[in-house]
């Protein structure tokens, strides 16, 4: 019989959709700014959730935006070279798989707890693997990628 709670151990959606717009600014030319409705619809990301999203990475200087006819989106160079951790982080703060394991918390069951050392494992492989992988690594895989294997690419192949 399955449990009828959901997963919670889950990516934010705010943070899912940070990653997609910074990857997404990536693959453009150094310097070309989006507008946010291309943004919206490259990513599938609602336009006024994801325009939230884009004021947490502005704050964190990862990307800039300007109002007006030559407005929009531009990826800075520390969001082109922002790892996945980062970019998750600038939108929903620190990470924490559990709460026993968080920075800004200790916990007092944790000498004696069984699963305390379990989460703490956990917490390092995670963060070890969203360390692992930049912007830019991902934007260069996907405009290698084969446009009949994803629909994505289509878009940013220059003819």
């Amino acid at each position: 019989m399955r449990p009828k709670y959901s997963c919670s151990m889950q990516l934010t959606r705010a943070a899912d959709y940070g990653v997609r717009v910074m990857i997404h600014l990536a693959t453009l030319r150094a310097g070309e700014r989006a507008l946010l409705p291309s943004l919206a619809a490259g990513t599938d990301a609602p336009l006024s959730f994801l325009s939230k999203v884009l004021q947490a990475l502005a704050r964190a200087k990862m990307i800039t935006s300007r109002r007006g006819k030559a407005g929009g989106f531009v990826l800075l160079e520390k969001g082109r070279a922002a790892t996945i951790k980062e970019v998750v982080e600038a939108v929903d703060g620190p990470i924490s798989l559990n709460t026993c394991v968080s920075s800004s918390n200790s916990c007092g069951r944790a000498l004696w707890c069984p699963a305390h050392p379990v989460w703490a494992e956990a917490q390092r492989a995670m963060i070890e693997v969203l360390e692992g992988r930049s912007i830019e690594e991902l934007a260069a895989q996907l405009k290698s990628a084969p446009a009949e294997e994803n629909p994505a690419v289509a878009g940013l192949v220059e003819t």
